[in-house]
């Protein structure tokens, strides 16, 4: 097959990397062109001996200069190609998730399905879309459209709507606006109320795709909270950092003798209620609306703790590599806090979403913040994210979520 594409050359360095697994190229990597790419085009990438490593999205407004889609050089990628890489990813779901999680789930998780950029959330009839790369963009009508009609036409599900959920700042280093809207599609309606309902692990949520964190709610939880749910029952547990409630219903659904749930928002505490009214779980539930550190402060100070099971689910307390060191001390103060609250005998849940805090560097806060309480810590159970957000081995950005169970011993 005759190569049409503009090719990089690139550093002895990024050849390692993409031969080790990888798929980005950066900026400084790139030691020659063959002619100046559009941005959002595809590009060839050949090492300084002219081996083909692979093809990808360029973008010169990007530190990730291009962003490989191929490494097999006899690709084409024209409607075919884009149609097989989906019903691969709906096929893998279906697999994964089984036919009850198959409605509530991560249909494209970016680079780990070989969508750069590209995230998917199913909530039962509507599709939450978010693009991180221009390439992707440019083709994300045609990408759209195979998706709609996939898991209608072959895969009997009924899709109602698919909501953009492009208002992140990450867009505006790729060069791209920042917007929320529908997509206009056949048959798809662009006038819903913004809200829907969904079910994991047996329990009910509203998900409000428009205006709720994310894409509306946090997917790659669901089998780390059924796995609360196991030693919940009985206990008095503080949810904290609750969002919409999900630990909090699973641990009052696990037999809880009492839940509560903290967060910082007003609303997220308004939709956890809600939820928990839902779910008929309100009765053996309060909420908090409050700054986590904050409350746990006052309750170490004044030495009062009514719970012997204490869950922390917080945001990414980091982003960058640069912030890190902050970071590791504000996850090592709530932690710290929880196990001097516990009674030994009691039950930690904690986790991290941030790729920066690798599991080393939580496994030692964790280490470091128990010698700090005087505790020690027998671990339960160690857990990742949910398997609709593959992890795609060398490409370490893809692996984030580190989720402990302990008990204080």
């Amino acid at each position: 097959m005759s190569r049409t594409y503009p090719i990089l050359t690139i550093t002895e360095k990024g050849e390692k990397m993409l031969r080790g697994g990888h798929v980005w190229v950066y900026a400084d990597e790139v030691t020659a062109m063959t002619s100046l790419p559009e941005n959002g085009s595809l590009v060839d990438v050949r090492s300084q001996k002219g081996r083909y490593l692979g093809t990808g999205f360029y973008n010169e407004k990007s530190k990730i200069r291009v962003r490989i889609v191929s490494k097999n050089a006899n690709d084409r990628f024209d409607t075919a190609f884009w149609e097989r890489r989906l019903r691969w990813a709906i096929d893998y779901r279906r697999t994964v998730m089984g036919e009850g999680d198959f409605s509530c789930c991560r249909l494209i998780f970016g680079e780990a399905d070989a969508f750069p950029g590209l995230t998917v959330d199913r909530f039962g009839t509507v599709l939450v879309t978010q693009v991180l790369s221009l390439g992707i963009e440019r083709i994300k009508g045609e990408l759209y459209s195979l998706l709609v009609r996939l898991l209608r036409d072959e895969f009997g599900q009924q899709i109602d709507a698919l909501y953009e959920r492009n208002d992140v700042a990450i867009r505006s280093l790729e060069g791209m606006e920042q917007y929320t809207a529908f997509w206009v599609g056949e048959g798809l309606s662009t006038d819903l109320f913004g809200k829907t309902e969904i079910v994991e692990n047996g329990i009910r949520y509203e998900v409000d795709y428009i205006n709720g964190q994310k894409n509306g709610f946090f997917l790659d939880q669901k089998y780390n909270r059924a796995a609360i749910r196991k030693i919940a029952n009985g206990r008095r547990v503080l949810d904290c950092f609750t969002h919409t409630g999900s630990f909090g219903l699973n641990a009052a659904a696990g037999g809880a003798s009492h839940v509560t749930s903290v967060d910082i928002s007003a609303d997220a505490i308004a939709m956890a209620r809600q939820n928990a009214i839902r779910n008929g779980l309100d009765a053996r539930m309060d909420f908090v609306c409050t700054d986590v550190f904050d409350l746990l402060t006052d309750m170490a100070q004044t030495g009062k703790c009514d719970y012997d099971f204490i869950i922390l689910d917080p945001p990414a307390f980091t982003k960058r590599r640069d912030t890190l060191k902050n970071a590791i001390k504000g996850y090592k103060e709530i932690n710290l806090k929880a196990m001097k609250l516990l009674p030994r005998g009691g039950y930690l849940a904690t986790c991290s979403c941030s790729h920066f805090m690798t599991e080393t560097y939580f496994k030692q806060m964790l280490h470091n913040a128990a010698a700090d309480a005087g505790v020690g810590l027998r671990q339960i159970e160690a857990r990742q994210q949910s398997p609709d957000h593959p992890i795609l081995w060398n490409v370490p950005e893809t692996d984030y979520l580190k989720f402990f169970i302990f008990q204080i011993v």
